[in-house]
């Protein structure tokens, strides 16, 4: 993999990179590959390892933080803890939402069966997760959806589709019919930082969105 090409954004502190869909950020029993075997050809120059700041799921798409120095991984950690940090995810869904936009306000909470395993569900005493939502495009019954979450759950823009929205991120193999490559990319990412410039990054769509015949979303071009 030619990482060089997904670089987005580098400086002396940070890195972002495009994630390709289906690598995890982290090993796990069922994930031998993962992000972690290709950081070192992530050191552009450096001794240390850049370390992931965040996490997307394996069959997510796009913008991922990566810290170069200790300090720095403190300082984005926390960051993202006080939502000091602005996301954007573009999802195709499994149909049309009956609005154009809105805010979903769904408090999520972690559940596990031996037959299903752990997902998430919206539950009332869980903990607090707030998305907001644009219709930006609709093609043959399925909509481009522009998700920015103002908390950082997981898989919350997942859920939030599904039971929020009503229609499935298309490909979801937990919350979804699971039919194909899930649709879900991490568009753009910001993080201010005191004294320097921000952290800014756009990821182009992946070919997954433009062989789902939304190949004319380009990442600025009001998405």
């Amino acid at each position: 993999m030619f990482w060089q090409d997904r670089i987005l954004f580098i400086d002396g502190e940070a890195l972002v990179i495009d994630k390709p869909a289906g690598l995890a950020v982290h090993p796990g029993p069922r994930t031998r590959e993962s992000l972690e075997d290709y950081l070192p050809q992530l050191r552009c120059g450096f001794k240390r390892l850049p370390q992931p700041v965040h996490r997307l799921d394996r069959d997510t798409s796009g913008c991922l933080l990566l810290a170069r120095n200790p300090k720095a991984h403190g300082r984005y950690s926390r960051a993202f803890e006080a939502k000091q940090v602005a996301k954007e995810y573009l999802a195709i869904l499994d149909g049309v939402p009956e609005a154009q936009e809105g805010r979903i306000d769904l408090p999520l909470a972690k559940t596990s069966s031996a037959e299903e395993g752990w997902r998430m569900v919206p539950d009332p005493s869980g903990k607090s997760a707030v998305t907001r939502w644009r219709v930006v495009a609709v093609r043959d019954g399925r909509a481009a959806v522009l998700f920015v979450p103002e908390t950082g759950r997981t898989h919350q823009v997942r859920v939030h589709s599904a039971s929020g929205l009503g229609c499935p991120i298309a490909g979801d193999p937990v919350y979804g019919a699971g039919k194909g490559p899930m649709l879900l990319h991490g568009l753009a990412l910001r993080v201010e930082r005191d004294g320097k410039p921000p952290i800014e990054a756009r990821a182009p769509l992946p070919p997954t969105f433009i062989g789902a015949g939304f190949a004319d979303l380009e990442p600025g071009d009001g998405v």
